[in-house]
């Protein structure tokens, strides 16, 4: 036998030795060649052993960390979940949907087929790499309009997508210094922010309000109004009744026209929120990388760093900062560093991530980290919502880093002019409202007080109106007169 096998190993089977049995082994493995190309391969699998709140551990089984795999109840639907930790022998496997109907030893079966062994005189296949085994999304123009889940399925009733391609989920982080700088500002149709927190093409900006202050209606004017090409939303861990409303209500016909968008509201597993958002940044990478500029809106960074905490202290991870494992902390900034510029001449990701502060606290563990990582952040201030100034925006604690490079030295000065003016009036603000302020005291402080109704015009704007970048310019320039 080990000489007929050297012999098939070296080239084909002959009897040019005079062997008779060589044309008998012959017929024998052509027969078994064909037997065995006819079989599936069969897929490795093990058996579920416990399930601990959102975790289950599985047995019998070795897959890297971020496979998926599916679990086979006995007379139920099968559940799909991905490993998110292993102990020894065991498996940590996240649902991601309901694991009801599961009874100790169900089958778990891995989504990957084993590689193909090599035949007889051919090498041995290369070995896998991270990148090949990830997960693959639905990504192309056919996304465009369409309302999908954190797994890529429809949920727009508007039937099959239509993707021209797969990409992974995950990506391979951006070599920095293939980067094209932040040069060229982006326009948003919000006046406040055109004028004095101006956003450059491949910035990420955070926008840090509390709940009930119009972030949201702020997203969608800027959804709506941004000269963007792409607009990508992914709405994450909000109530299953804001998706709808934001879609049609807020975004409407005129936004959807040229926006995907991907929802994991609150009721869907951790793991799904997850996915959700990086398949949100997924789909905007992909229009990117075709030299499309794209405006990515991210509501909430701070539920993604939630579903992140619940996955993490579910496998065991100790709570370091306010019940947040040190694992939320290094996949923040794995998100936000995916979005901006591509490589020079190309396109762009522009990112705004919302950020809850709970409390109107802006010292939370994530709103602090979303600051170190972000290139700037837009505070909603409560106050001004409640007294009906929309956009709500705190011009006072907003700042945009990248805005030095954006606008010219004229319009550079008028906006520090502003703040100074603006922020001078505010601290004599109680003394003003109470008659305590004797005119003529303070120079600056008179200017800001004949100024300030021209001040809330301009932060001030309706949700139907459009304020173009260069219209906003121009009415911060027209402020303070001729001469500056």
């Amino acid at each position: 036998m080990a000489q007929v096998l050297n012999l098939t190993a070296s080239g084909p089977l002959n009897n040019a030795s005079g062997n008779p049995h060589l044309d008998e082994w012959r017929s024998f493995l052509e027969g078994c060649r064909q037997v065995t190309s006819q079989v599936s391969s069969l897929l490795p699998s093990g058996h579920l052993t416990r399930i601990n709140g959102l975790v289950m551990e599985a047995s019998g089984l070795k897959l890297p960390l971020g496979s998926s795999c599916r679990i086979m109840p006995v007379g139920g639907s099968a559940i799909e979940a991905e490993v998110v930790g292993f102990n020894g022998e065991r498996l940590f496997l996240m649902p991601s949907e309901d694991v009801y109907g599961l009874s100790p030893g169900a089958r778990v079966v891995a989504l990957e087929a084993p590689s193909q062994p090599p035949r007889l005189g051919q090498p041995p296949p290369a070995r896998r790499r991270s990148i090949d085994r990830a997960k693959l999304v639905p990504v192309g123009e056919s996304l465009l309009g369409r309302v999908l889940d954190g797994a890529g399925r429809p949920l727009d009733r508007l039937g099959p997508l239509g993707a021209s391609s797969l990409r992974p989920l995950q990506s391979r982080p951006v070599n920095p210094m293939s980067r094209a700088p932040i040069e060229q500002a982006l326009d948003v149709g919000v006046r406040a922010i055109n004028a004095l927190l101006c956003v450059g093409r491949g910035q990420r900006m955070g926008l840090f309000a509390g709940s009930g202050v119009g972030k949201s209606v702020l997203l969608g004017m800027m959804a709506r109004y941004t000269a963007a090409d792409v607009i990508v939303v992914g709405l994450i861990g909000e109530r299953g009744r804001e998706v709808k409303e934001f879609i049609e209500q807020i975004l409407g016909e005129q936004g959807l026209r040229r926006a995907v968008v991907v929802a994991a509201p609150a009721d869907v597993s951790p793991l799904m929120r997850l996915q959700g958002a990086a398949y949100a940044t997924c789909i905007a990478e992909y229009f990117r990388d075709r030299g499309r500029q794209v405006l990515l809106i991210m509501d909430s960074l701070t539920r993604y760093a939630m579903a992140q905490r619940e996955i993490a202290l579910a496998i065991g991870e100790p709570p370091v900062t306010r019940g947040y494992p040190p694992s939320v902390f290094a996949r923040l900034p794995q998100l936000v560093e995916r979005a901006g510029n591509g490589a020079e001449g190309g396109g762009s990701i522009t990112g705004f991530y919302t950020v809850l502060a709970e409390g109107d606290d802006q010292q939370d563990p994530i709103a602090d980290a979303a600051r170190a990582i972000l290139d700037g952040h837009i505070v909603l201030s409560r106050t001004l919502a409640d007294a009906g100034h929309y956009p709500a925006i705190d011009i006072e604690q907003s700042i945009s880093r990248a805005m030095v490079n954006l606008v010219s030295p004229t319009h550079l000065e008028h906006i520090r002019k502003f703040k100074s003016l603006f922020s001078r009036y505010q601290r004599s603000r109680d003394l003003i409202s109470v008659g305590a302020y004797a005119a003529g005291s303070d120079p600056q402080l008179d200017q800001a007080i004949a100024i300030y109704p021209r001040f809330e015009r301009l932060l001030q704007q309706n949700l139907s109106q459009r304020a173009d970048f260069a219209s906003s310019v121009a009415q911060l320039l027209g402020l303070f007169g001729p001469g500056g």
